[in-house]
C-alpha cells in the first residue's frame, strides 16, 4: 500500500530554510520516495490558510519507507536548520 507524506509549510526566514532543503535534497528518493506535487498555494478554496503556502506531497512505497525517511539521520539534522525558519506540518497519509 502506497504511503504519502503531505508536508505544508509557512516560510518565516528564507535563508535559513533554504540550509534545510539543501539538506534534504535528493534524501526522499533514496527511500523510495517520488515527488507528486510541490508548489505555493495559488487560491484558497476553502479553509483559513495562506495564499502562497507551500504544499509539498511524496508518494512512498509503503508506510514503512516514509518512516524511513522521516527518521533518518540525514532528515533530523536537516531540520535544525528549519527550526525557527517555518511553520511546517507533516502528515502521512495510505491509499
Amino acid at each position: 500500500m502506497s504511503a504519502y507524506i503531505v508536508a505544508t509549510v509557512d516560510i518565516t526566514d528564507a535563508e535559513r530554510f533554504a540550509l534545510y532543503a539543501k539538506g534534504i535534497a535528493g534524501l526522499a528518493e533514496r527511500f523510495g520516495g517520488e515527488p507528486v506535487v510541490k508548489g505555493a498555494v495559488t487560491e484558497v478554496l476553502e479553509g483559513d490558510i495562506a495564499v502562497g503556502q507551500r504544499v509539498v506531497v511524496t508518494r512512498f512505497p509503503c508506510v514503512e519507507d516514509a518512516k524511513a525517511y522521516i527518521a533518518s539521520p540525514e532528515y533530523r539534522a536537516a531540520c535544525e536548520h528549519r527550526k525557527g525558519a517555518a511553520a511546517v506540518a507533516i502528515r502521512l497519509l495510505t491509499a
